[in-house]
């Protein structure tokens, strides 16, 4: 007898930095979605595709859900609560820690009135004690009626296995949505864009990458098909950011232009001439124009 074939949609959500964008990564086995410990590093919703034999998941990677400050914030945060009923399985993610603060208890509310099944993953077990684990199982496992409680580290890959076999248990049986060697719906200009994003998101100071996004003004492969211009522009929303993402004679903006291209020229799997400008636009993140204009889908503003 044959065996079914399944295929379905998952959504990763929780609050920020819990690892989400390392659990896709890993699972997928290729790097999409951009890391960072610093908040709101995902921006906008991201599709990534894990293809085996069993079947296809399509990994939705939420920005995290959060109190939003601006029209940004708002944005993200419309885009992940919408993403809950549009799925076949939600993977919850936390970090390890018997304390169940305000933002868990939101995400926690709005899960118990999903109809999707729910399944708890606490992240990060290879930061705790393994006797512990079960404590943190404990607090968590009466907020919500889950269909599975799965503890993994994203970082060092432990129990990731564990996690597909249930995964695929929830998923339907259902067509190929995509070939089997696509893994992101991510256009390849907004790949690069959060790459340099990233760079500049690990290489600044804390109170700058909040206010930054990157523009991709042009990417052009040369004739000879052997080298890729790329012109990028980061914005950023004070003049006093401007010298700072600059840095010294140039110094910070040539760091990032480094770390950004070398990376480009591993997933282009070719040469990158990079780049990079630095422009002031007071308040972007309030303007739905320039939401928009930063790849941001405006009719989920």
């Amino acid at each position: 007898m044959e065996k079914e074939y399944k295929s379905g949609f998952a959504a990763l959500i929780g609050r920020p930095n819990v690892g989400k964008s390392t659990l896709m990564n890993l699972l997928i086995g290729q790097k999409i979605a951009i890391t960072s410990n610093k908040p709101q590093t995902t921006r906008n919703r991201i599709q990534t595709v894990y293809t085996e034999e069993r079947g296809q998941i399509i990994f939705l990677d939420t920005p995290g859900i959060h109190k939003a400050k601006n029209k940004l914030g708002e944005y993200m945060v419309t885009v992940a609560e919408r993403t809950l009923d549009e799925v076949d399985v939600i993977l919850w993610l936390v970090e390890p820690t018997t304390y169940i603060g305000a933002g868990e208890q939101m995400i926690a509310e709005k899960l118990s009135k999903a109809d999707t099944p729910v399944v708890l993953v606490i992240n990060k077990i290879d930061t705790v004690k393994k006797e512990e684990i079960l404590t943190f199982i404990a607090a968590y496992k009466d907020l919500v009626d889950f269909a599975d409680i799965v503890p993994v580290s994203a970082l060092k890959a432990e129990n990731t296995d564990q996690l597909l076999d249930v995964l695929f248990k929830h998923l339907p049986e259902g067509p190929m949505y995509y070939d089997e060697d696509t893994v992101t719906d991510q256009p390849e200009r907004q790949i690069v864009a959060e790459i340099v994003r990233e760079k500049a998101l690990r290489l600044l100071s804390d109170e700058i990458p909040h206010g930054i996004a990157v523009e991709i003004d042009r990417m052009k492969e040369r004739p000879n098909g052997q080298i890729i211009d790329i012109d990028a522009t980061i914005i950023c929303e004070r003049d006093s950011h401007k010298g700072i993402i600059i840095g010294k004679q140039g110094a910070m903006l040539k760091k990032i232009g480094t770390q950004a291209r070398i990376e480009m020229e591993n997933l282009l799997d070719t040469k990158v001439n990079l780049k990079l400008w630095v422009k002031v636009r007071k308040d972007w993140r309030d303007s739905d124009s320039m939401i928009k204009n930063f790849g941001y889908n405006a009719e989920q503003i």
